[in-house]
């Protein structure tokens, strides 16, 4: 492959490019520059690199150590800072380690619904702020939370606007009158002060509206979002969302007149929220977002009847739990230390937006110890306070377009954290032999160009290797004419163009990696013969236009090896001693022989075939008469063994060993040697002729058959009576009982009645 960042310094030595070599082909991989010539201190080959800006490490103290000043800074993640110098297409990597630190500090919002169906929820959540500081003191000695509290916007059809609806929306008075309706009140900012907690939280009272969807995500923007009021810290952020019903969002508000969509931003004026009549309810993704941007992690504690609105959100939020409440909320503690073990015990990386083209993925090394890739190896589950897990991140850069003038910049970081991983991308686009540029240099047709990475950057005006050519002085006529290699040949073969007299060659349009050099761009190493799907048969390399081959082959595209080897036999002769060895394949001279080294001969009979009727006739007097078989199996030097196992013993073992079968059906073994005059048999006359049959027993099997088929045949005929007698019978007793009828049934009796109904008589 062409790498595009890699050149050569050539300074003194512009000569490294042949005649009518093309300026790109100084460009090529750092091993086929070598070999090309190029010294090894002129090869210019920048390598991406990874630099540590800031490094602090993950703290480590002992429980004991935390209230001490030195321990109150906390890291979680290392490094803070990276540098990442990348070349294109080479990814750089580097290692993210987070720890769950002991003692961390927490921020925790506590939002709560105040529609009239909560009523019985309050006193368990005044109960919480000295509740939860004792049950946290086991987790960390810095935490604080807050509360706030949320109705929907007051204007119709959420609320009722009568005048006294918007006093008292409940209509009662005892044993104290609700409170007039509001969208969002913050109440309590970030506090460690858990009586505090207790003692505003008693001070609130429920309020009420008309639909069930109320507007909790008009105050969970306001809560994430204005951060001085809330008085979130940059540590562990949760925000607990208490409720019994659903949520409206965008879209909603039309219903009352509100057209304007909510901007994101603070609206709290004395702590209220002052935009809910004037801006609609914010969106589900866009609420998603400022958490993510805010590193809040929510917990929604919902009854059961809702459970499933909620659910559906943790696949849109970033970090997210649901819990569900009892009838009077008295679980919520137990809820919201559920839901903070679980979300802190898992860890899931997320990047900003990367710029166009970049690649990162992610290898998470848990506790476990083994690699995970793709979006598995985005987090780690299963995290306990003093655990380490790391991540390591790689970044790829694309090809270069134009050089960057200062460095994008990538944000790494857990979900639900607010410590990040700033990470500024630096592609290299430039050689740094470029910051040595000569302009005006004499090398460039006496300052007519700039020498830059060995090459002439040329003037307006002036072209050429060396800037040698004004362009326009060039003759039309004259330079096309220079750049011709005979009278019947294009301009440079229709493979280049005419620069200065001077042909420069261009690149195979089909595959870019393959080029056309010379004077008139007449060769290329791309258009030699082939031999089985391969240039040069895989057994040379193309030297404009022609294989040049390796040792020990020959041809046009070296397919024919110098070799005798593969026309060697089994018996090592050359073809089998029937035939000629031509470019490792052997030409039979017999057309009845075939196979690689013509030893298959299909229609030829056996060796063993061959011989038999001499055998037979020299051992056991059997075929030819005996005239016959002294003249024509004159040749056989015959042994005559016992049995066919001593065929094993015969020394030396090399030979055809054969078993053919005579006129009376035996077999005869024997083993063959053939010599140059004779051919020496060893025979077994002892034949393995096959018993006769068992006339008993074939007689006895045949007789036996014939008396179990006529037996079958007696008893098949006697069930098929017996079945056509039942039947008949059968029919016959329906028959009788079709005949047997009283007098009443006889069909020839009539009575001797007569009825007669005189149609003019009248009932009185």
């Amino acid at each position: 492959a062409v790498s595009t960042m890699t050149t050569i310094k050539l300074l003194g030595e512009m000569n490294f490019l042949e005649v009518g070599q093309h300026m790109w082909e100084r460009c090529d991989t750092a091993s086929a520059l070598l070999r090309r010539g190029c010294p090894l201190d002129r090869l210019e080959d920048p390598r991406g690199a990874t630099v540590l800006l800031k490094n602090l490490k993950v703290t480590f103290h002992p429980k004991e150590q935390r209230h001490q000043q030195q321990h109150r800074q906390v890291t979680q993640l290392q490094p803070q800072s990276v540098l990442l110098h990348l070349r294109p297409g080479e990814p750089q990597s580097f290692e993210v380690k987070f720890k769950r630190v002991e003692d961390y500090p927490i921020d925790l919002y506590y939002l709560m619904d105040m529609s009239f169906t909560m009523e019985d929820d309050l006193p368990s959540v005044m109960k919480l702020g000295a509740d939860l500081v004792e049950e946290m003191k086991n987790t960390t000695s810095d935490f604080r939370m807050g509360f706030g509290a949320f109705v929907d916007k007051t204007v119709m059809p959420y609320i009722s606007t009568a005048e006294d609806k918007l006093r008292n929306p409940c209509k009662r008075t005892e044993p104290w009158p609700c409170a007039p309706p509001f969208t969002y009140h913050h109440v309590l900012s970030l506090t460690a002060n858990g009586s505090l907690f207790t003692e505003l939280v008693g001070e609130q009272r429920i309020s009420g509206n008309l639909d069930l969807p109320e507007g909790g995500l008009d105050a969970l923007m306001q809560a994430a979002v204005c951060e001085e009021q809330i008085g979130w810290r940059n540590v562990t952020r949760l925000l607990v969302f208490s409720t019994d019903g659903g949520f409206h969002f965008a879209g909603d508000g039309k219903l009352g007149g509100i057209v304007l969509p909510n901007d994101g931003k603070c609206h709290l004026h004395e702590n209220v929220y002052t935009q809910a009549n004037f801006q609609d309810y914010p969106s589900v993704t866009h609420i998603a977002e400022i958490l993510r941007q805010k590193n809040i992690q929510i917990i929604f504690a919902v009854t059961k009847e809702v459970s499933h609105l909620y659910e559906g959100l943790r696949s849109i939020f970033p970090k997210c739990a649901v819990g569900t409440l009892s009838n009077n909320s008295h679980n919520i503690l137990q809820i919201i230390v559920d839901a903070y073990n679980a979300l802190t015990s898992e860890v899931v990386m997320e990047n900003s937006k990367l710029p166009a083209g970049y690649h990162i993925s992610y290898t998470s090394h848990c506790k476990d110890h083994r690699p995970m890739h793709g979006e598995q190896g985005r987090r780690c589950s299963n995290i306990s306070i003093g655990d380490e897990v790391s991540f390591n991140v790689s970044i790829t850069a694309p090809l270069c377009v134009t050089a960057s003038q200062r460095p994008s910049r990538v944000i790494i970081k857990p979900q639900g954290y607010s410590e990040e991983v700033e990470v500024l991308l630096s592609p290299i686009c430039e050689c740094s032999c470029q910051k040595d540029a000569a302009p005006h240099s004499p090398s460039c047709s006496h300052g007519n160009g700039t020498l830059e990475c060995g090459a002439c950057r040329c003037k307006e005006g002036r072209v050429g290797t060396f800037c040698e050519c004004n362009q326009a002085e060039l003759s039309e006529v004259v330079d096309p004419y220079l750049c011709h290699r005979d009278n019947v040949s294009g301009v440079c073969s229709g493979h280049g163009e005419c620069v200065c007299g001077k042909c420069v060659c261009h690149k195979s349009s089909k595959k870019p990696n393959h080029a056309y050099y010379g004077q008139f761009c007449e060769c290329s190493d791309f258009s030699c013969d082939h031999y089985q799907g391969l240039q040069c048969g895989g057994h040379g390399r193309c030297v404009c236009g022609v294989c040049v081959c390796l040792p020990g082959f020959s041809g046009q595209a070296c397919e024919c090896p110098l070799s005798l080897e593969s026309c060697l036999s089994q018996d090592r002769h050359v073809c089998a001693g029937r035939g000629d060895c031509h470019c490792g394949t052997c030409v039979c001279h017999d057309d009845r022989f075939q196979g690689p080294t013509c030893e298959l001969c299909p229609s030829c009979p056996s060796v063993c075939t061959l011989h038999r009727e001499c055998i037979l006739c020299r051992a056991f007097s059997l075929g030819l008469n005996h005239m016959e078989c002294e003249m024509r199996c004159a040749h056989l030097n015959l042994t005559l063994l016992g049995q066919a196992n001593d065929l094993a013993t015969v020394t030396p073992s090399s030979g055809h060993r054969c078993m053919e079968v005579d006129s009376e059906g035996c077999r005869v073994h024997f083993l063959l040697r053939t010599g140059q005059r004779r051919v020496h048999v060893h025979v077994a006359l002892e034949r393995e002729c096959p018993s006769g049959p068992d006339v008993i027993l074939i007689t006895a099997v045949l007789s036996a058959s014939v008396v179990v088929l006529g037996v079958a045949l007696l008893l098949l005929w006697k069930l098929l009576t017996n079945i056509h007698d039942r039947r008949e019978f059968a029919r016959f007793q329906r028959e009788l009982e079709q005949r047997r009828w009283t007098r009443v049934d006889n069909p020839i009796y009539k009575s001797a009645i007569t009825t007669v109904v005189n149609p003019k008589y009248k009932e009185q």
